[in-house]
């Protein structure tokens, strides 16, 4: 087990302002506003019902109109003032997409009611996104270029947790993506630590992350492990946050 890092306490300040996946961290979700100032407001609908486990984003004055429905596995980002990113799996690739916030229009709940949460559908809206790429989730160690539209040009680095094609009981489980969106780059870092000999994968997942301003390392946060900051290369841990 890695050493406690000497600055847990701000770390894990930091982790907790960090999104996580819906629904388990919507909590997390960016506040937005809208262009004339209107206020958007995330809700998640509990564990019953036809809407269980979904979170939408409606206008704080209208909680019956929803403008966008998103299943397991999304993580919302503000994206300059007015616009929302959000990356989630799509099969083989992690597939980012960006809306106008002034654009989504309203939606019945019955739209979505039954089929989506079960479906392999993670995102739902009744506008189109302003634009979107994928980037497969099949890449091998390294960086590689990748083709993004000019609208996500505003955007550093985006840090997403995927899958990684383990052989053995001793292979990486698990890698980060680096997404440079204003380079067109994409820099994979298998997580040498998250094996399939030390974890259960599947029960056992990296759920979100964060690059610290200080030190600029990446820390992050594993479901049924823990918090942790990790090595200058981004592969191994480098010390445990603790609580």
């Amino acid at each position: 087990m890695a050493p406690p890092h000497p600055q847990s306490s701000r770390l894990q300040r930091l982790l907790q302002q960090t999104v996580g996946p819906a629904p388990w961290y919507w909590e997390t979700f960016p506040e937005l506003r809208g262009p004339a100032g209107q206020i958007f407001t995330w809700q998640h609908h509990g564990s019953d019902g036809h809407l269980a486990y979904l979170v939408t984003l409606h206008f704080r004055s209208e909680p019956d109109k929803p403008r966008l429905a998103l299943n397991s596995y999304c993580r919302p980002f503000a994206v300059n003032p007015h616009r929302l990113g959000i990356w989630c799996p799509d099969g083989r690739n992690l597939r980012i997409v960006l809306f106008e916030l002034d654009a989504l229009k309203t939606f019945d709940y019955e739209e979505i009611a039954g089929w989506f949460k079960p479906s392999p559908e993670r995102i739902y809206s009744a506008t189109a996104p302003l634009a979107e790429f994928a980037v497969s989730a099949m890449l091998t160690e390294g960086t590689h270029p990748i083709e993004v539209p000019a609208e996500f040009h505003g955007v550093e680095e985006l840090l997403i947790p995927a899958q990684f094609g383990a052989k053995t009981k001793d292979d990486a489980a698990a890698a980060i993506y680096v997404i440079y969106p204003h380079a067109g780059l994409v820099e994979v870092l298998p997580q040498h630590w998250f094996t399939p000999g030390e974890f259960d994968v599947g029960m056992q997942w990296i759920t979100r992350l964060a690059r610290d301003p200080v030190s600029h390392r990446i820390i992050g946060e594993a479901m049924r492990f823990g918090s942790f900051e990790l090595s200058d290369d981004g592969c191994d841990i480098a010390a445990m946050i603790e609580a």
